[in-house]
C-alpha cells in the first residue's frame, strides 16, 4: 500500500529526458521508478539506500521490467561521501519518507548539497502527521515547517510546497 503519490510528486520537479537523479533512502523504489520513466534511457536514477534488501528487490524489479537506467547504490547519505556519487553529479534529488528517520539531518543536507548541481532540484516528501499507527510515531514526525527551516538553513531555496498525498507534504527546493 502506498500513501504518497510518487508519479504526480515527481512531475512537480520538471525532470527531463537525460537527467541524472538520486533517490536517497529509496526504500521500495516507487520514486525511483517514477523518475526513471521521465529521464528515459539517456538518463540515470541512482537509488541509494542503507538497506541492502531494499536494493536487491529494486534491482530485481527493474530487471524484470527491462528498466536499464536505474543504478542501485548501497550507501549512507548521512555521511560525507556516503552516496558514493561525485560532487555535483546529479540534476535532482528525491528525499521521500526519510526525514523522520535521520539521526544527522545536517550531515544528510550537506551530502545532498555536495552531489546536487547548482540550481538542481530537491524534492522532499514526508509524513504530515502520525495517523494512529500509520507512518512514524508522533515524536518522530518532522513537520513541514521544520523541514523547510532545515533546508533553507542548509542553503537551499524554496520553490513551492504542495500536498504529496493524503498523509504527506511535499516541498520543492533548488540548490545554491
Amino acid at each position: 500500500m502506498q500513501f504518497a503519490e510518487p508519479k504526480s510528486n515527481v512531475l512537480q520537479m520538471g525532470l527531463r529526458e537525460g537527467m541524472k537523479v538520486a533517490d536517497l533512502g529509496c526504500g521500495s523504489g516507487h520514486y525511483t521508478f517514477a523518475a526513471s520513466a521521465i529521464v528515459g534511457k539517456e538518463g540515470r536514477v541512482y537509488a541509494v539506500d542503507i538497506q541492502e534488501d531494499h536494493l536487491s528487490r529494486l534491482r530485481g524489479e527493474a530487471m524484470d521490467e527491462g528498466i536499464r537506467n536505474i543504478e542501485t547504490v548501497w550507501g549512507n547519505f548521512e555521511k560525507a561521501g556516503g552516496t558514493m556519487l561525485k560532487d555535483h553529479a546529479v540534476d535532482a534529488v528525491i528525499l521521500s519518507n526519510t526525514l523522520f528517520q535521520l539521526e544527522r539531518a545536517e550531515d544528510a543536507i550537506a551530502e545532498i548539497k555536495r552531489v546536487l548541481k547548482s540550481g538542481g532540484k530537491l524534492l522532499v516528501v514526508d509524513w504530515a502527521g502520525s495517523y494512529n499507527g500509520l507512518g512514524p510515531t508522533k515524536e518522530a514526525i518532522v513537520s513541514e515547517q521544520k523541514a523547510e527551516e532545515l533546508f533553507i538553513t542548509g542553503g537551499f531555496h524554496k520553490v513551492k510546497s504542495f500536498r504529496g498525498g493524503p498523509h504527506h507534504y511535499s516541498i520543492l527546493f533548488t540548490a545554491p
